[in-house]
């Protein structure tokens, strides 16, 4: 069934951009300060009029972005985050929009109800979250254009799958030009590589980037944008579901599958191609595209594990030492007692990815949280983050979804 259009009344609206610009402003504060533990920023944030919720998630966050992310600036469109001390919600069948989630706001007797539109994809995570099955992480609120979008982790117990100490290592380079490409290790020998075109990626993020130009300089209607911008992302996660299920259902053909990525925590730290490239890589989510598949492979029973990604680009499979690439998609060895000459770059890649989670090999210690936070504190990832179109989402939303 599909649902009406949701709108707030503007005493409610004005309440959750007040509450919004308030959070921005006290984590650029407690970031700008220099403050990094959870006592620093405390001393900062306290005297902010905000809920305790959102404190408590400025003492965890802002540390993080030193420590963790290596954070060297702000992006001005930070969601507000808060604790999962937040997460109270009402349902009531008789209701129009039957959930609704109680906003926290500052001082006692202040807080106040919005009703959640669902995507009706999700209401099985929501009945989960409710009824005690799962439990609910850290929550987003985000203002999109002129919706507000709500993001509710949910964390559920997964058993750990049982191995036999004969695994079968895959390898995922993620990539523009080739948006996945990956690599089964058998003997240390690349086996039976696939790839994943990411040209029709490229072409709609440059029909969007001009179109959505245009529209603004011909001072198109807000509603006229926000259609154009919502049917670009949602082909845009359509491909991010598309190949993420083809690269598990490619892993399962293995027997004791574990698939290997690259840690890409500080991508955007370690990128420098020039302004054009980079707004082009910043512009695709290589950590959502990571995200979908590890929730795909955790569904099927899959390990995943994060690798360091130094040099895989660069380093050949087979010595583990330096070459080049000669173009784009040649990598070329060129040591003369290796047995490798030229070779599929990207293959090449992912066989150098799969090769170090070899316990001997050069695993990360350390894996990441698993969600589309940004690592380093900056923007977004810009290619899923308006709707959301997944089969079993792992994020829920209150923003407008598509039939």
């Amino acid at each position: 069934m599909r649902k009406g259009p949701l709108r707030l009344n503007s005493g409610k609206e004005l309440r959750l951009r007040r509450l919004l610009a308030t959070y921005r402003e006290a984590l650029a504060d407690a970031f700008d300060s220099g403050a990094d533990t959870m006592g620093g920023v405390s001393d900062v944030v306290t005297p902010f009029d905000l809920p305790y919720q959102a404190k408590a998630a400025l003492c965890s966050y802002v540390p993080k972005l030193r420590k963790t992310y290596n954070a060297r600036e702000l992006d001005d469109e930070h969601p507000l985050r808060l604790t999962n001390q937040a997460a109270k919600f009402d349902r009531d069948e008789s209701r129009h929009y039957e959930i609704c989630w109680n906003v926290p706001q500052p001082g006692r007797g202040t807080n106040f109800w919005i009703p959640l539109r669902l995507n009706p994809d999700q209401e099985p995570l929501w009945s989960d979250l409710l009824n005690g099955d799962a439990k609910a992480g850290e929550i987003r609120l985000q203002q999109n254009r002129s919706s507000w979008v709500l993001h509710v982790a949910v964390h559920y117990e997964v058993s750990e799958p049982e191995t036999d100490g004969d695994e079968t290592y895959i390898g995922f380079d993620i990539g523009e030009s080739a948006l996945i490409t990956g690599c089964a290790l058998k003997r240390n020998t690349p086996t039976k590589p696939i790839l994943e075109s990411g040209s029709r990626a490229r072409h709609l993020r440059k029909v969007m980037f001009t179109t959505l130009r245009r529209l603004q300089q011909r001072d198109a209607a807000e509603w006229r944008i926000d259609e154009r911008f919502a049917h670009y992302q949602n082909a845009l996660t359509d491909i991010v579901e598309q190949a993420s299920r083809r690269a598990v259902e490619y892993a399962r053909q293995f027997e004791t599958p574990v698939i290997v990525m690259e840690d890409l925590s500080y991508i955007r730290e370690r990128l420098d191609y020039g302004k054009f490239m980079n707004r082009r890589l910043h512009a695709w989510a290589f950590a959502r595209l990571q995200g979908r598949i590890e929730d795909k492979a955790t569904e099927a029973g899959i390990r995943v594990e994060y690798v360091n990604p130094a040099y895989t680009s660069q380093t050949c499979h087979a010595c583990n030492r330096i070459g080049r690439r000669r173009t784009q998609a040649a990598f070329v060895c060129p040591h003369d007692d290796c047995h490798v000459t030229e070779f599929h770059a990207d293959i090449n890649a992912a066989a150098k990815v799969a090769s170090r989670a070899n316990p001997w090999g050069e695993s990360v210690p350390w894996k990441p949280e698993r969600d589309d936070s940004p690592r380093d504190g900056s923007g977004r990832d810009t290619a899923t983050v308006h709707r959301e179109s997944s089969a079993k989402p792992a994020q829920m939303t209150l923003s407008a979804y598509s039939d």
